[in-house]
């Protein structure tokens, strides 16, 4: 049987950069490199920068930084020819690249293309494609599928309508299972369990809650199902949903749910401390 902190090992991808933390370079690299010393198994340890600002990154970098980086922009052949510029930056290894994913048949084309060339150029290299979640287009999903590309879902944002409903997300998951999809997840996942922020007023998910709703999508439960454990509020029925899994069901969720972008790197670690999950093996 698989434990609960087995399903959260390398789970938080480091978005410093972007809101509502929203650091400056000089500190949002200084944070990475805590982190990276303190080297908590929750934290992948893989920085998401925009392409637009390599050059801004870079200058913050000494000789004895290693960054693992994600990079994230528009899929057109200038982010190709800004991304390839910066690979033989020894202080810098390319391991991901994020954008979304189109609406116009041309533009979807060349980003694809875009994907294709990077992936093929870049060994290893994980891309990530943002695809919307009003309704889950499964053409879209099977697309990626056909590409050998992954998905990237929105959890939330900075205004009320870049949140997607219980129900959108968990036919998101539902979808993704179906296809053996694997996919990271964005934005508004900064605490574990489901709540209302205090400040905004804003419903958020769980990182936690979204880790139980993958787990009951890979065994082929309804959306309905799902859609009720990405609301569950209660933190001992998130963690008892995500304890006693079989391991082979725990390595399916995690196969499945890769990562998902924070702009804090301290409170998903502590949130799982506070639930009892301080998770210190070895990493997924």
């Amino acid at each position: 049987m698989a434990t609960s902190d087995e399903l959260v090992r390398a789970l938080v991808d480091d978005a410093g950069l972007f809101p509502p933390e929203e650091l400056g370079m000089a500190a949002a690299v200084a944070r990475h490199r805590a982190d990276q010393a303190t080297a908590s198994p929750v934290l992948t340890n893989r920085f998401v920068c925009p392409v637009v600002r390599f050059a801004e990154l870079r200058e913050h970098l000494t000789d004895r930084d290693r960054i693992e980086l994600i990079a994230l922009g528009p899929a057109t052949w200038t982010t190709c020819r800004e991304i390839e510029a910066v690979l033989d930056d020894p202080r810098l290894v390319l391991r991901g690249f994020e954008t979304a994913l189109p609406a116009g048949a041309a533009e979807r084309e060349e980003a694809l293309a875009v994907a294709d060339a990077l992936a093929a150029g870049v060994p290893g290299l994980e891309v990530h494609v943002e695809v919307g979640v009003r309704p889950v287009h499964g053409a879209d999903l099977d697309l990626l599928a056909l590409h050998g590309h992954r998905a990237k879902v929105r959890c939330g944002g900075v205004r009320r309508e870049m949140f997607p409903s219980a129900a959108e997300l968990a036919a998101f998951l539902v979808a993704a299972a179906e296809r053996g999809l694997p996919f990271k997840a964005t934005a508004g996942l900064h605490h574990a369990i489901t709540h209302t922020d205090g400040t905004t007023g804003f419903d958020h998910f769980g990182f936690l809650d979204l880790v139980a709703g993958t787990a009951l999508a890979v065994t082929g439960a309804p959306v309905a199902e799902v859609e009720a454990t990405l609301l569950e509020r209660d933190p001992a029925a998130v963690v008892e949903a995500t304890a006693g899994l079989p391991a082979d069901t725990a390595r399916e969720v995690r196969d499945l749910f890769r990562s998902f972008g924070s702009c804090s790197t301290s409170e998903p670690v502590d949130d799982l401390a506070a639930l009892g999950l301080a998770v210190t093996a070895f990493r997924h």
